[in-house]
């Protein structure tokens, strides 16, 4: 093997390892998403507690996104994302065992959980400021390495299901928790021998005085717990700072704040009543979800490779109409099975697609010492509706009936992805000229 060989395998190795990474902690996670609750509801026997469960999970997940930005722009995103998914396997681990003693109560399983879900929010946090400098060393576009790394989540959420169905039977719930420490802590492994340690800072050198001042302001004040507080502040609202001030990266963020609520309480709500109301089967739920899934994970990969070759504001215009609005107007509609799954699963191909258009803008605008920072308070405002989604959705249905819900859903949908052609400052999404 010539020596340009070994180093090309050398400088794509990061990626790779941050993809597969990816793929099996998420699988691991949708395991766990069907056997914890699973376990609660043999615990305790309440549907409120498998509900309180969920909770005490995307708490922490989502305020860890925003919270430990500034850790790991300081500390560094490899030695965060490699801590974050020793603590979460740590802690799953803990839920088998227990149950094997006999001692697993619900109280504990909730402690588990809300540990999980905030070791879980700070290493995604620190992945996601992985990514730029492991696709600039395999020379990878931000498009096509962003829409693999969502491709690889996606991937790992379809099979992560049926996975853990098979295996709740074949070696019981507890042992299915003890398979997704088993994947972080194989996450961890992968991650600590692919990601090169002078890459343990996500702040590139070359940045700027922002974080230069920033940092030694912090190490200045740091002999005392105020002082190291303060700079732990400091570090938190310049990443808030800088989101704020950038009109484009605000309005792709409402965007999907917005959207992200219509789908929740699309998935919620609106499908599970129109099955209900059509007299179909639960069987007709898996299936719709399982045809949006596979469609966003095909659209997605169409998108990385084909995104780097597209114009990008007309690209996100049109993946937006064709996969929000015509979701909801089908089942208006329509009650015939066969066009709901093609319109469900072409939707999902065409929203699918925008996803890595999204991460490489964010990427591209976003200074390197301030990934972490202001890409946890991207994610956290993303899944910030989501919660108030399933009850306007459920007040809508019973206020105004189900179809017109679902119209004025579709209506909201439609408005949103023309607001790129609305106001100039969308026309920045243009690719710059060197990428």
């Amino acid at each position: 093997m010539t020596l340009t060989a070994r180093a090309s395998r050398a400088s794509r190795a990061p990626l790779a390892g941050l993809l597969i990474a990816n793929a099996v902690s998420v699988a691991g996670i949708a395991m766990s998403a069907l056997a914890i609750p699973w376990l609660a509801v043999t615990t305790s026997h309440t549907a409120s507690a498998v509900g309180a469960l969920v909770f005490a999970e995307l708490v922490p997940y989502v305020l860890l996104q925003v919270l430990s930005g500034p850790v790991v722009d300081h500390v560094g995103a490899r030695r965060v994302c490699l801590a974050g998914n020793i603590l979460a396997a740590c802690a799953a681990a803990v839920v088998p065992l227990l149950s094997a003693l006999g001692t697993l109560h619900y109280p504990v399983l909730a402690a588990a959980v809300f540990v999980i879900g905030g070791a879980r929010g700070t290493a995604d946090c620190a992945t996601t400021a992985l990514l730029p400098s492991a696709a600039a060393r395999a020379d990878v576009a931000l498009e096509r390495a962003a829409g693999l790394s969502t491709g690889t989540a996606r991937a790992g959420q379809l099979l992560g299901p049926p996975l853990a169905g098979v295996l709740v039977v074949a070696i019981g719930t507890a042992n299915v928790v003890l398979v997704n420490a088993c994947t972080f802590a194989a996450s961890a492994v992968l991650l600590a021998f692919t990601l090169p340690a002078d890459d343990a800072r996500s702040g590139a050198p070359t940045d700027a005085d922002a974080d230069a001042a920033t940092d030694a302001e912090a190490e200045s004040e740091s002999e005392s717990e105020r002082d190291v507080g303060r700079g732990y502040l400091r570090r938190l609202a310049a990443g808030l700072r800088f989101l704020a001030s950038d009109r484009l990266l605000l309005g792709l963020v409402t965007m999907v704040a917005v959207t992200n609520l219509l789908d929740q309480g699309l998935n919620s709500v609106l499908v599970p009543v129109w099955i209900r109301d059509g007299g179909h089967s639960p069987i007709l739920l898996g299936l719709i979800t399982g045809a949006a899934g596979l469609g966003a994970l095909l659209g997605t990969l169409g998108g990385a490779w084909l995104g780097p070759r597209l114009p990008r504001r007309a690209t996100f215009v049109t993946g937006l109409l064709l996969g929000g609005a015509p979701r909801y107007a089908v089942l208006a509609l329509s009650s015939a099975i066969p066009l709901v799954l093609t319109v469900t699963a072409l939707a999902g191909c065409a929203g699918g697609a925008i996803n890595p258009l999204m991460s490489a803008v964010f990427y591209e605008r976003i200074p390197p010492h301030l990934v972490a920072r202001v890409m946890g308070a991207v994610k956290a405002s993303a899944w910030a509706g989501m919660p108030f989604g399933p009850l306007l959705a459920g007040i809508g249905t019973q206020v105004l009936g189900l179809d017109p819900t679902l119209m004025i859903a579709a209506a909201v949908f439609v408005a949103m992805s023309l607001m790129p052609l609305a106001f100039p400052v969308w026309r920045e999404m243009r690719r710059p000229e060197t990428a």
